[in-house]
């Protein structure tokens, strides 16, 4: 009798885990929001491949040279028309993105890592390589080198986010970061001329949403971004042009698609 209670109860879990594989299986359900957020196609960003190399945040290694920069589009009035612009490359290893922006003043505050830095000067980076799937990776960095990484899940429209490293510090993620200010001190309010983030983001901190390398002609929905307090107020900067009320419309993000 114990035997066949024990074969039962093995049988039950066996059965429960494998309808939790064909659950994870199937595309998202209709939580996920009237329509599933579609790949945006026809104008991919292209990620050249790259051999793995150190960052040192002036992104004057030669692997660099193998792409060109793209543009960051002004989407608010007020404020100046700050330069802004991005490269990205992927490797066997990770993904390297570069930013550089004009700026005048470092305008943020005595932050720490994972706090709310984006309520001063940002790069911010979103990878969304499952658009059929509501969870996506945000990253972001100031020009004081604090940084802020959360897996975020958005169901209809409702936003949950985690910091995975919070507890453990920012290192355990694995993400590689260097900044660099231009013509000026790397200190609160200080005046510069530009400023630059060059980043390391290993597949393996992108844990619940991509782990694994992606093979050539992979494509990920994605966005590039920038925010910047000198004027008074935040403005905004985006690969993404059509983004009207925030920085996680997950259906106005773009196509990166990997060499």
């Amino acid at each position: 009798m114990k035997a066949f209670i024990a074969a039962t109860i093995i049988t039950g879990i066996a059965a429960v885990m494998f309808l939790t594989m064909i659950a994870w299986s199937q595309p998202a359900s209709d939580d996920y929001g009237a329509r599933e957020v579609e790949r945006k196609t026809g104008d991919d960003l292209l990620v050249r491949k790259c051999r793995d190399f150190d960052i040192n945040g002036t992104g004057d290694n030669h692997e660099w040279k193998k792409t060109e920069y793209t543009s960051l589009i002004k989407l608010d009035k007020g404020g100046k028309n700050y330069d802004s612009k991005f490269k990205i490359l992927y490797s066997t290893a990770g993904i390297y993105v570069l930013f550089s922006g004009q700026d005048d003043r470092i305008t943020t505050n005595e932050y720490q890592d994972f706090g709310n830095i984006y309520n001063g000067d940002v790069f911010e980076i979103f990878f969304h390589p499952r658009p059929q799937l509501p969870v996506y990776f945000e990253y972001e960095v100031n020009q004081l080198g604090k940084q802020l990484i959360l897996m975020i899940s958005n169901i209809n429209g409702q936003r949950n986010s985690w910091a995975p490293w919070h507890h453990t510090g920012k290192n355990e993620s694995g993400i590689k970061m260097k900044v660099e200010v231009v013509g000026g001190m790397r200190k609160l309010n200080a005046p510069i001329r530009s400023w630059k983030a060059e980043l390391f983001i290993p597949y393996a901190s992108l844990g619940l949403v991509s782990n694994e390398p992606p093979a050539s002609g992979t494509s990920w929905n994605a966005n590039f971004c920038r925010l910047d307090y000198d004027s008074g107020s935040a403005i905004k900067w985006s690969w993404t042009p059509t983004i009207k009320s925030s920085f996680h419309q997950l259906d106005q993000f773009r196509s990166i698609k990997f060499e």
